[in-house]
């Protein structure tokens, strides 16, 4: 009953305010308006304390651009979490703009949305990160290319790099700061979550968006660490496997940190 009440008060006030909001940001996308890039931030924020999240932030997100957020990816919630922490843009799958309704704030959110299949495509998708990049815009790159279950990180895809370094070909930039990010979702209700409770936070691909979120935000009353590690320059004398293993290995013991250690 409590949670079913908790699910209607948190639809009932966000949507109405979401549909409110949505014409405006469109708007200021449209007219190049700073707006654009508060109102995302204030609406993560609202929707993240509406849901009941408890967001510890360990570290700061860099002032040195151009950034780039390489972060574990558990589930879609970890949007509305980064989202509520600074002024962020994603790189998203192309599966993701035809979603209903998610999709739609996805675009409003400024998205990159890249199909990685087609490789024609990767150079027009590369510059418009480049373009991002140089406007000053932070990039947020989910390294696993799909969410884990909670417990474990998966290997970082170096491929996924490949963003920062075709921006180097650009004039306006000679190097891209990389800043690891690390997101473990570790109590429920103020309780220390297990291998079985952390996989509840989680959002497998097979699993419908929908009917997850609706259980999630019944649930409510999540604690998530977010921590920021130290940013790794990357310029021309980088090497992009190297970087890859490396940022991995840096997200992995903060997070290893924030299930077992706090």
């Amino acid at each position: 009953m409590i949670a079913n009440l908790r699910l209607a008060l948190v639809l009932g006030f966000m949507f109405p305010l979401t549909l409110l909001l949505m014409p405006v940001q469109f708007l200021a996308i449209k007219l190049n308006l700073g707006l654009a890039r508060n109102i995302p931030v204030f609406w993560h924020r609202l929707m993240t304390r509406m849901m009941g999240l408890k967001i510890a932030s360990h570290g700061e997100m860099s002032r040195n651009r151009p950034l780039m957020l390489v972060a574990n990816h558990i589930s879609w919630c970890d949007i509305l979490i980064l989202g509520s922490l600074g002024d962020v843009c994603f790189i998203a799958k192309n599966e993701v703009s035809t979603t209903p309704f998610a999709g739609l704030l996805a675009k409003l959110q400024r998205s990159v949305f890249v199909v990685r299949e087609e490789k024609r495509k990767s150079g027009e998708q590369a510059r418009e990160v480049t373009q991002r990049l140089i406007n000053g815009d932070t990039i947020v790159l989910f390294a696993e290319g799909t969410t884990g279950d909670g417990n474990r990180l998966l290997p970082f895809k170096s491929s996924l790099f490949g963003a920062a370094q075709y921006a180097l070909e650009a004039q306006e930039i000679d190097r891209v700061h990389i800043q690891p990010v690390s997101i473990a979702y570790t109590r429920f209700h103020g309780i220390r979550m297990g291998r079985r409770q952390r996989a509840r936070a989680s959002w497998p691909g097979d699993i419908e968006l929908a009917p997850h979120a609706k259980e999630f935000m019944k649930a409510s009353a999540w604690d998530v660490d977010v921590c920021f590690g130290e940013p790794i320059v990357f310029d021309e004398n980088t090497r992009r496997r190297v970087v890859a293993k490396q940022v991995e290995h840096e997200v992995r013991g903060m997070f290893k940190k924030s299930n077992y250690d706090r």
